[in-house]
């Protein structure tokens, strides 16, 4: 007991301290459960809420991942949405070569970018452009567009805290859809499709 320990202080410490571990651990716990839960009531939650859906998509201008190509050779333009789109929604990938799920859902946006109701675009999200550029070499770049955000500035304004993440824009440029997490085939079928077809269902606004 140190000199400043009254008799009656020296036991609540000592309670504080083996109280300490379980409260922790029940915090933990706790939201494990909440998970749980939400995972055995058929929630994907993958699927988090975004305060920007059904508002305007920010106008990002992002310059080029320099060195990427079309199949016949044309550079791959950097992410103006500042400009007038063709008409069609568009759906913004956000990507790195380091991450992991991002590797996971490549083969389902390659799938993807042969869908012409919609431009699939990218932000390149913190990755260094040798590392991003070979990710693309060797899995394929199906996006027609790829801003470059080294510094994550850009994605600061959509909302992203982590990668990959997607948001559907429609052509007002309106965001009518985000997927939080990596794409999967059901959350396609599901969930984006549905959304396209809707976004491309909705007539253009009258000047």
């Amino acid at each position: 007991m140190s000199a400043g320990d009254t008799p009656q202080k020296a036991p609540v410490k000592r309670f504080a301290l083996v109280a300490l571990p379980l409260v922790l651990f029940g915090a933990i716990a706790a939201v494990f459960g909440i998970a749980l839960h939400q995972n055995q009531l058929g929630r994907d939650i993958t699927e988090i809420p975004s305060v920007l859906i059904g508002k305007a998509a920010p106008k990002t201008v992002l310059p080029p991942l320099d060195g990427v190509t079309t199949a016949s050779g044309a550079p791959i333009p950097g992410l103006d949405l500042a400009s007038a789109e063709d008409g069609r929604p568009l759906l913004v990938n956000v990507f790195a070569s380091w991450c992991a799920p991002c590797r996971q859902e490549h083969p389902l946006l390659m799938e993807l970018a042969r869908d012409d109701r919609f431009r699939l675009v990218a932000i390149n999200y913190k990755d260094k452009p040798q590392n991003a550029r070979d990710f693309l070499s060797a899995l394929g770049n199906p996006y027609e567009a790829i801003g470059v955000d080294q510094k994550g500035s850009a994605t600061i304004d959509w909302g992203v805290y982590g990668v990959p993440e997607s948001f559907l824009v429609s052509p007002d440029g309106t965001i009518l859809y985000k997927r939080t997490g990596p794409f999967t085939a059901q959350s396609i079928q599901d969930d984006l499709l549905p959304a396209v077809e809707k976004a491309i269902a909705k007539p253009a606004p009258t000047s």
